[in-house]
């Protein structure tokens, strides 16, 4: 029997970035997008367009960039919303615009303060009006699974009548469980008359640790759509996670009607950059891209693989992208390779500027460290691409740090700011709270660190150690990375960097105003 199409759409860039922390810059979303579009991706939420010029201009970024994806944008019900989703989509070679309302008693009644005759009035306008701007048109019935049946019928039946090709039905709160919720997705399909003109989509948040086992129920009774992350990235407890569902289907070939068209050897290489960026470590037990995923400890197990690898392992560790990285760089590699590398990894710089610099550092690293992998680079990027949004960078000049048994660690270092240099230092609890005191006495930020976070890049003592730091001021968070097999100077260069795109220069310490 043929099987069916399972439509892959990612929403790492939207839901994944509303994680507390987890926002990115136009740049990181970009080179994302590209790492999704090497996967093979069917549909890409690129954004909320409406919400912030920022998220607007990487919306439009991805759309004028990505060309093998459906690049997607989220609206509400409104027209400012939906115009604002065109406007960002209108470059996209393929283009969809997902448009959204909740239908659940407790959401109207209580958030949108709406009868349900003019949820389905609004909910209609909407989609008729997306699909006047583009071809695709997705509508998704917030809070499915605490909606009425009878009521989400009868919505579904008209947004579908206006143009909507797509009904996805999230169960926004994690609240479903897999018998339930699937049964939920099959009934709709066989009561809604004109059902077959749409495909059905599942959007399952992971609260009770349910949204793959939700997704893959719901796929046995007729959705061919699942939303889901990069890593289960999203807010509260995440998303159904890509890698899963994509592997579960792969692995179990024998049950499920449908196939992908992941090109699986790139889920880990996603993974990784997904962390990088965001800041999120990946568990080293988790699923498919953890560490372990793949690591036997036990002697029975050991025996097992090596006589017969089938004998523990339902999967091939390859398969997935596990050591499948060959090429390696090193001091006497030129300028020619390093760029190469860089465009197999989907990442270009729009500054030749920002490339030099990028090209200084690996000549930096390479000095310090034999071999370079890809993980080094994606991590070296991170740090530089700010600059690329036109974010004036708060650059490390020197740094010394004493420490001694019985004494307070001291860091002594030196910044520059717009052409200007600047000395500093201070005492600390630690090394690491030394090096910090030491640049908020000079800049005097004001915000509150809320992690610190250190991550070995590679394997071996010579590995870079990639930090990450997530500062809060005023309410809006931010993250700074920074990579150096010194971790002291990682951590000031992750520090600076969080920094660097939290203030506004107009509002920096008089003393790095140049006075």
């Amino acid at each position: 029997m043929d099987k069916q199409q399972l439509v892959i759409f990612d929403t790492t860039l939207r839901d994944g970035e509303q994680s507390p922390g987890a926002s990115m810059t136009r740049e990181e979303k970009l080179r994302v997008a590209k790492a999704l579009e090497k996967l093979r991706v069917d549909v890409i939420e690129a954004g909320f367009a409406v919400s912030s010029q920022g998220d607007f201009e990487a919306v439009k970024s991805i759309a004028d960039t990505i060309r093998d994806s459906t690049v997607c944008s989220l609206a509400r019900t409104t027209h400012v919303d939906i115009e604002r989703a065109a406007e960002a989509l209108k470059n996209a070679r393929s283009a969809r615009i997902h448009t959204f309302i909740a239908t659940s008693p407790i959401h109207m009644k209580y958030k949108l303060q709406m009868t349900p005759d003019q949820v389905v009035e609004q909910a209609v306008s909407a989609v008729k009006l997306a699909r006047n701007k583009v071809g695709d048109v997705e509508f998704s019935l917030e809070d499915a699974s605490r909606s009425e049946f009878d009521f989400m019928c009868r919505i579904i039946e008209q947004v579908i009548n206006a143009g909507a090709r797509t009904i996805n039905l999230p169960d926004t709160v994690g609240y479903g469980f897999p018998a339930e919720y699937a049964d939920t997705i099959g009934r709709l399909i066989a009561a809604v008359p004109n059902a077959d003109k749409a495909i059905f989509s599942v959007h399952c948040h992971n609260d009770l640790g349910l949204a793959v086992a939700n997704s893959l129920a719901a796929v046995m009774q007729g959705a061919r759509q699942i939303e889901c992350t990069i890593n289960g990235l999203g807010e509260r407890a995440g998303n159904a996670a890509l890698e899963e569902i994509v592997m579960a289907v792969r692995t179990r070939k024998d049950i499920f009607p449908v196939e992908t068209h992941i090109d699986t050897t790139q889920i880990v290489a996603t993974s990784r950059l997904v962390s990088s960026i965001t800041g999120f470590p990946v568990q080293p037990n988790k699923a498919i891209v953890g560490a372990n995923a793949f690591a036997h400890e036990s002697g029975i197990h050991q025996d097992g693989v090596l006589k017969y690898r089938e004998t523990y392992e339902i999967m091939k560790a390859q398969d997935v992208g596990w050591s499948t990285n060959k090429i390696v760089l090193g001091k006497l590699s030129g300028r020619a390779a390093f760029s190469s590398r860089l465009d197999a990894l989907g990442i270009q710089f729009d500054s030749k500027t920002v490339m030099n610099e990028a090209f200084l550092r690996f000549k930096e690293l390479a000095d310090k460290k034999r071999e370079i992998y890809d993980e080094d680079l994606q991590a070296l990027v991170s740090e530089i691409q700010v600059k690329e949004d036109g974010i004036e960078h708060i650059i490390l000049g020197d740094l010394a740090v004493t420490t001694k048994t019985g004494q307070l660690p001291n860091a002594a270092l030196s910044l520059t700011y717009k052409g200007e240099h600047y000395r500093t230092s201070a005492d600390g609890d630690g090394p690491v709270d030394a090096v910090f005191k030491a640049i908020e006495k000079l800049i005097n930020s004001q915000a509150e660190l809320k992690l610190y976070l250190v991550n070995a890049v590679t394997e071996g003592t010579d590995s870079q150690g990639e930090v990450t730091v997530r500062l809060e001021k005023g309410g809006r968070i931010v993250n700074g990375q920074g990579a150096d097999t010194d971790i002291l100077v990682a951590s000031a260069r992750a520090y600076l960097n969080a920094l660097s795109v939290l203030e506004n220069p107009d509002r920096l310490h008089p003393q790095l105003g140049g006075v």
